[in-house]
Formats: C-alpha cells, sequence, structure tokens
C-alpha cells in the first residue's frame, strides 16, 4: 500500500461564500425548493457560547488577516483556514491557545494519508507498526469519518470527495460472499490500496464482510456515507456532488436495503451482530440503538439531498412515511428515566390485542440489578435494543449522541441525557472519554454472549472499554445542548494522556486508566476525533455539518422526558 508520510492538499479560499444548503422538513415535502432560513439553535445561548471562551484572546477578523487561524509558527502548515459549515449560529469570537499536541496529532493525521494514483482518498486506520496490521493497514468508512470532518473544517475538502466516489465506486461492484450475494447498495466496510512495483499500477482491493472477523457486511457504512455526503455539501457549499446521477443512485440503493417492506412488524431496522462500530459479537443483533440513530439520521440527511424527479420522488415519500414511525417507536420504546425504569418493573405479562401496555412482554424480571442504581432521579437515555421479551438496558454511546445530532431525541431527551452522563461522570467518563459502552457484561454471561471473546473480556475493548474518539460525537452533542462545559472537561482530560500514550485505540478499566491490552498505537481515529473535538469547540458553527434542526412541523409523541417532573 502507497502510504505517503507527508501530503500536501490544496487549501480553499477562506473567504469564498458557503451557500445554505436546503434542509428538508420530513413533513413538508412539497416546500422542498424553498430556500431555507436555519435558525439558530436555541442551546446556543449568548451564555453557552460565552462560556466557549475559556478566557482566552479575541480572534482576529478573517477578512483583516492572511490566515484566522493562526496560532503559532510551527502550525503555519499544518493548518489552513477552515469555511463555515452553513449553520447559522454565531462564529465563536475567541480562539484557543493551541494545546502543544494540536500540531502533533495534525502531523499524526497527515501521516495516514492514503493515496490511489497521486490522490488523497482516505485515511489509514492505524499505523501501529509494532504489532501485526491484520486489517488496521486499510482504509475504513466509519473509521474515516471524524478524519474528513478534521479536512472539512481544516478547508481541505478534496480529500473527503475523492473518498465519497472511491467508495461510491465499489457499491457498484458485484459482491459475494461464500457464493451468496450481498443486496447491489451494500457499501464496503473498508478498502486497501494495492501496488503493483513491477506494472507501476495501483488497485482498490474492498472487503464488503468477507474477510472481516465473523463475516459479518457492515450495516452503517452506508449510512455513514450519506451522513458524510451531507456534511461535505454543508461545509463547502458545493451541491454538485450530491447532485451526480451517480450519487442519487447511490444513495437510492442504501435506501432500498433498508426501506423495502417485508415481515418485520417494527419500523426500526433488524441486524446481526457485528455490524457496526462494536464489529464483534457483543449481543447487538437485533434493533441496536446504534443502528437506528445512524438509520434515522441517514434518511434525514437524504431527504435533504435526493432530487424529486421521476426516480427519487418514490424513494423521498418513502423516506418520509418511514421518519414518522421511526421516530414514534424510538422515542416511544427505546426511552428510559426513572417513570419509565418504574413502569417496567410493575409490569404484567402475556397481555394480548392493542391495548397491551407490556407489548413487547417484557419481563420484569429481566430487569438487571445495575440499572436501579445507574439510573439517576433527573436523566435518562435510549436503551441498547428492544425486541421480543428483550430489553438491552446497556448505555451506548455512539447512539444515543447520534440521537441528539439527528433530533431522533426531542429537546427534552437531549437534556436528560447530558443530565445523565453528568450525573455518571465516573461510569461514562472516568479518567477517559468515553465509554463506547455501560456496564461491562462479565462471567457467564459474557461466556454467553461473547462467545468468551478473549479481546472483549470485561471493561476491555467493546465491552465497556474507553474509546477516545467518541470525544468528537460527545463535543458535537455537548454544544447542540448548550453544555459545552462539559467537553471541555472531557477534552482536558483526553490531552493529559492521549500524545503521551501515542494516541491508542480504546483503554481498559473501570476508569478507563489503562492502555487497552490489545489496542493499536496511532489509531487515527482517536487522533481525529481529538481534533474535531477540539476544532468543534473552538467554532461551534462547524456543528451545522452533522447537527440536524428539529422538525418542527413533525410533533413529538412523547413530548417531554419524564424525569423533567422530579
Amino acid at each position: 500500500m502507497d502510504v505517503s508520510q507527508n501530503g500536501s492538499v490544496r487549501s480553499v479560499d477562506p473567504l469564498c461564500t458557503v451557500a445554505e444548503i436546503e434542509e428538508c422538513d420530513f413533513s413538508r415535502l412539497a416546500d422542498r425548493h424553498r430556500p431555507l432560513n436555519i435558525e439558530r439553535q436555541r442551546s446556543f445561548d449568548e451564555r453557552s457560547l460565552g462560556e466557549l471562551s475559556m478566557g482566552f484572546s479575541p480572534r482576529p477578523s478573517s477578512r483583516n488577516v492572511e490566515n484566522p487561524f493562526r496560532m503559532i509558527d510551527h502550525l503555519d502548515n499544518i493548518y489552513s483556514p477552515g469555511r463555515r459549515s452553513g449553520l447559522t449560529t454565531p462564529r465563536s469570537q475567541t480562539y484557543f491557545e493551541t494545546h502543544p499536541i494540536v500540531a502533533e496529532a495534525w502531523e499524526a493525521l497527515r501521516r495516514s494519508l492514503v493515496y490511489f494514483r497521486g490522490q488523497p482518498v482516505g485515511t489509514i486506520a492505524a499505523l501501529d507498526h509494532s504489532e501485526e496490521e491484520l486489517n488496521y493497514d486499510q482504509v475504513f468508512v466509519r473509521d474515516f469519518v471524524p478524519s474528513a470532518l478534521a479536512f472539512l473544517m481544516n478547508g481541505e475538502p478534496e480529500i473527503v470527495r475523492n473518498f465519497i466516489l472511491k467508495t461510491l465506486r465499489l457499491q457498484s461492484w458485484e459482491k459475494k460472499i461464500d457464493r451468496f450475494k450481498l443486496g447491489e447498495g451494500v457499501m464496503p466496510a473498508s478498502f486497501k490500496v494495492l501496488h503493483d512495483p513491477v506494472r507501476n499500477y495501483e488497485t482498490l482491493i474492498a472487503d464488503f464482510g468477507e474477510s472481516a472477523i465473523g463475516r459479518v457486511a457492515p450495516v452503517d457504512s452506508g449510512f455513514w456515507w450519506i451522513i458524510l455526503l451531507r456534511a461535505y455539501t454543508k461545509s463547502t457549499g458545493d451541491s454538485s456532488l450530491a447532485e451526480m446521477p451517480e450519487c442519487q443512485r447511490g444513495m437510492r440503493l442504501i435506501l432500498s436495503l433498508c426501506l423495502s417492506e417485508g415481515f418485520d412488524t417494527f419500523p426500526t431496522l433488524l441486524c446481526a451482530d457485528g455490524c457496526c462500530m462494536v464489529d464483534r459479537r457483543m449481543g447487538v443483533y437485533g434493533y441496536p440503538i446504534e443502528i437506528q440513530a445512524l438509520f434515522f439520521m441517514a434518511l434525514r440527511c437524504a431527504l435533504a439531498l435526493l432530487k424529486q424527479d421521476d426516480e427519487g420522488k418514490e424513494c423521498v415519500e418513502l423516506i418520509a412515511k418511514r421518519l414518522h414511525a421511526l421516530s414514534f417507536h424510538i422515542r416511544s420504546y427505546f426511552w428510559l428515566d426513572l417513570k419509565q425504569l418504574n413502569d417496567i418493573y410493575r409490569y404484567k405479562t402475556e397481555e394480548y390485542s392493542h391495548t397491551a401496555v407490556n407489548k413487547f412482554n417484557v419481563m420484569p424480571d429481566s430487569l438487571p440489578d445495575w440499572v436501579f442504581d445507574f439510573m439517576p432521579s433527573r436523566g435518562g437515555y435510549f436503551i441498547g435494543n428492544v425486541s421480543p421479551a428483550r430489553m438491552d438496558f446497556r448505555w451506548f454511546c455512539l447512539g444515543n449522541c447520534v440521537a441528539i445530532l439527528s433530533s431522533l431525541a426531542t429537546p427534552e431527551q437531549s437534556a436528560a441525557i447530558m443530565d445523565l452522563i453528568e450525573s455518571r461522570w465516573e461510569e461514562l467518563v472516568g479518567e477517559m472519554p468515553l465509554k463506547i459502552c455501560y456496564p461491562a457484561i462479565e462471567g457467564h454471561e459474557w461466556r454467553i454472549v461473547t462467545g468468551c471473546d478473549p479481546k472483549n473480556t470485561r471493561w476491555s475493548y467493546h465491552n465497556g472499554g474507553s474509546w477516545p474518539v467518541l470525544l468528537w460525537l460527545l463535543t458535537a452533542a455537548c454544544i447542540k445542548t448548550g453544555r459545552p462545559q462539559i467537553a471541555r472537561r472531557a477534552i482536558e482530560l483526553a490531552e493529559m494522556r492521549l500524545l503521551k500514550d501515542n494516541w491508542p485505540e480504546y483503554y481498559d478499566g473501570k476508569l478507563g486508566r489503562y492502555i487497552g491490552k490489545q489496542a493499536r498505537k496511532f489509531q487515527t481515529w482517536s487522533v481525529a476525533g481529538y481534533l474535531v473535538a477540539k476544532m468543534m469547540l473552538e467554532d461551534p458553527s462547524h456543528l451545522g455539518m452533522v447537527s440536524l434542526e428539529e422538525d418542527k412541523q413533525m410533533k413529538p409523541f412523547m413530548k417531554r422526558s419524564a424525569s423533567w417532573t422530579c
């Protein structure tokens, strides 16, 4: 594989006007071609934005200086002026005195760039040469997202554009695993560049699950691709990429896999274990919150990007119907707070007909002991999974953060999730942000659920490990809910160790105190996650790339979190 050690990428004029890309309320599809004036989020009040200053000096105006992001001479060749993300929130009037590890992070991110025929097309998963490479020498779709956001925020969209087009090309390949053909719209989990020194020729090799551990096709790759396409469009103001016939077809193919009607009576998406960031057996089969939140966000992003021509109109109509059903289902049945927990505790079983309260026939005795102590009096979260006779009460970080960013969570639910994080800081953040899930499973349950997976032992890897990459999702959720101080506290924790520990993939232990026993060093999305969090907190307008406004036309079925009555 040809990995450049110091790639240079063309910068974008910082003074270019960024066009607003239309957001489509899925309850008002007829207004697609009306320019939308996105109002500032209520969470972006002056008090919250003022807290972002952290006592630093005012930032010079970008119109009066050559480089508005100039901090120290050493960073001149690393930072390039960034564009605004398109959200009409006010720019932060302050800038960070750069932390010493910012320059190191940018250098590490650039070393991870992967080139294909002279063009950067992504970032390698990890540059840890002390460990066996396995599939860490590839460009993963989900891993590249924080890298892409970092480059977009830094005014380098060409890398992201190349990635979007190359993965789109891979989508069109015929995909077979053990002679069984996958759906046409499946996006690859990863790809690598193979260089033939004899012929001086490069080719792309994709993995759709046929080489993955467990041989599971990725469900989240297609969703992340759509979300990234929307982020690129919002950041650059360039809608021509999304309007390309190939991109329009790519979105329709992804969605056709998810919107087809069959035997399932739930609007959520049925998935196998190992189909997302939790890519090993961890008992997330069924309807995991991570996939449902990404599904919801991808549907809303696609709705804003799809053309309403003969081919796209039918897809748009299906999306609108699914969004209403999906939001009702998740908000009603996945939500857990103190009142809902008490209701489940008192459930009657074997109920029948439309009047049933215990719709999924969940046995109250299946409530785990830990959840009663974990649930604060004020706060709540979307649980990990809901299916017949089974509720997975574990906390999963990515699903809850994406629920906030996509506005799947109501404003009240979003605030309650933040309340929970603050109330359970030691359990969910500890000494290194951020727990991928809580709590860990152990003992006999670990043997049954994970198949005795030695990498997913308690408080390690996917089983309660701490993942620095989740820092950017937490930061985005904090900014959207007006809680930047939470993100600032988490970033300060990460800065104490990330560089010193050589950017590990994950940390072990209840508090995230130990570098993961099998964690790769120089993990690219650990680097990029930190940079995105840092830049987003410095300039909250970047939030517009990854945040969707609440659809005010769709009245939420669950108007307020029960925890707010306390």
